[in-house]
């Protein structure tokens, strides 16, 4: 893997390879949405160029779930999920790379009547977009996957549903648009993108500024502040999510499971991925306050999920608008510290995978971390063309980017070459906050 850091020696060799000046298309991001884009774009043959303020696949791409799931999705993403699922069972042999893709199936349980109600009503949306998703019994459920205990009353199954190891498919990508001719600079935040004549001629880094007609910002997390440096309001907000990993056991089941209490997924070298799925952590920053008629009604419906804090963030906040005004450009800079992992949330979700397994008594963590899931106020990304020509974003994908990466970027790379994605994203535009056509606030499934 050669990707370049843009920090230390090797910027300041200044090599051409590490420092295009000219590309067709540059890409903010090296999460796994920016480097299927690049990916996608390169093999076109668009010269690309990806830059990101750290290491690719740092942040929330490698600290997803791994799921990929057409289960509960919002029908503004299923089209996409439709077509990305499928891309997943190919991904390996296309990216020539071990991404650790199962495809078991991924499983809802429902404690009570209501949720299995809710389940399914969505089996029936599913079965709209011919999606196979099967209501299960109590007893099918544990035919399904012998050993699991739990207070629960049936599920729903999605059998085409899987997972895959994120970091392994993120790097996978990076490796695929290099070879396809892009260039990825990583340790170079972007401080902002050029306009001239309502037009993006390219973006401004503090090691060089590479030209071009066209900018793509995947850059998760970080987008609202690029988004406001070009006057555009992009009701985006933060939400801390935790996730642990247990030690290896013995295989129990391929089967992906959430709800209730929390999701797991077993790894193909045995051990778990364990999250509480309704349990997320807020830390207030400005941007809470900015965008807050945007997000109270969703906050409303699903206020017991999500625990506030105001603290470090909301200081750092403070202090980049301070220099702001003081005419130093800070869009690009990092968080000031590594997103921690909440105890409490890793206990629970520990409980609950031994609360499902009861064989898993005693089972040790090998460690748990934190990420960073950029969220808008109808909890479904923002994909397409925004504030000048030539500018686009994939953004706020609220916890659902990472199984919907290889779709995005290939309909990113179509809607900037071509003018016009093979899937039609209107439901999914920037305009619709603006227009008053957000999805309704709604309790998440």
């Amino acid at each position: 893997m050669a990707f370049e850091a843009a920090t230390g020696t090797q910027a300041e060799a200044g090599s051409a390879a590490a420092w295009p000046t000219e590309a067709d298309v540059v890409v903010i991001g090296g999460g796994i949405i920016g480097c299927a884009t690049a990916y996608e774009l390169a093999k076109r043959g668009a010269r690309t160029v990806l830059l990101d303020r750290g290491e690719i696949g740092e942040e929330q791409s490698n600290r997803a779930w791994g799921f990929v799931r057409l289960q509960g999705r919002d029908p503004a993403e299923l089209p996409l999920m439709v077509e990305s699922n499928a891309m997943w069972t190919r991904l390996s042999a296309e990216l020539g790379a071990d991404i650790e893709w199962v495809q078991s199936g991924i499983i809802s349980l429902a404690a009570d009547d209501e949720r299995l109600g809710a389940l399914e009503n969505w089996g029936a949306l599913g079965r709209e977009h011919g999606i196979e998703s099967r209501v299960l019994t109590r007893r099918q459920v544990m035919e399904l996957i012998p050993g699991i205990a739990g207070a629960w009353v049936g599920g729903l199954y999605t059998p085409n549903d899987g997972h895959a190891e994120p970091r392994l498919a993120t790097t996978a990508f990076a490796r695929a648009a290099e070879a396809a001719g892009a260039t990825l600079l990583t340790g170079c935040p972007v401080e902002t993108v050029d306009v001239a004549g309502g037009k993006v001629v390219g973006v401004q880094t503090a090691r060089g500024s590479p030209r071009a007609p066209a900018v793509v910002c995947a850059a998760g997390a970080g987008s609202g502040r690029l988004a406001q440096e070009l006057g555009l309001r992009l009701p985006q907000l933060v939400v801390r999510a935790t996730v642990a990993e247990t030690v290896p056991v013995p295989p129990v089941t391929s089967i992906g499971g959430w709800g209730p209490g929390g999701a797991f997924r077993q790894r193909p070298g045995g051990s778990f991925y364990v999250a509480r799925s309704g349990d997320s952590d807020y830390d207030l920053t400005l941007d809470s306050f900015r965008y807050l008629r945007d997000f109270l009604p969703n906050y409303l419906q699903n206020w017991r999920i999500f625990r506030l804090h105001p603290g470090a963030a909301l200081w750092h906040d403070v202090r980049e608008a301070a220099a702001r005004r003081d005419g130093e450009r800070s869009a690009g800079v990092r968080s000031p510290e590594e997103p921690k992992p909440n105890p409490r949330v890793v206990a629970r979700a520990r409980d609950n995978l031994v609360h499902l397994f009861p064989a898993l008594a005693g089972i040790p963590l090998q460690r748990a971390w934190a990420g960073l899931i950029d969220t808008t106020p109808d909890a479904v990304p923002v994909i397409g063309e925004a504030g000048p020509a030539g500018f686009s974003l994939a953004t706020g994908f609220s916890g659902h980017g990472f199984a919907m990466g290889p779709i995005v970027g290939k309909l990113m790379a179509e809607l900037v070459l071509e003018g016009r994605p093979s899937i039609d994203l209107a439901l999914l535009r920037y305009a619709r906050f603006s227009e008053g056509e957000a999805a309704r606030p709604k309790s998440l499934l």
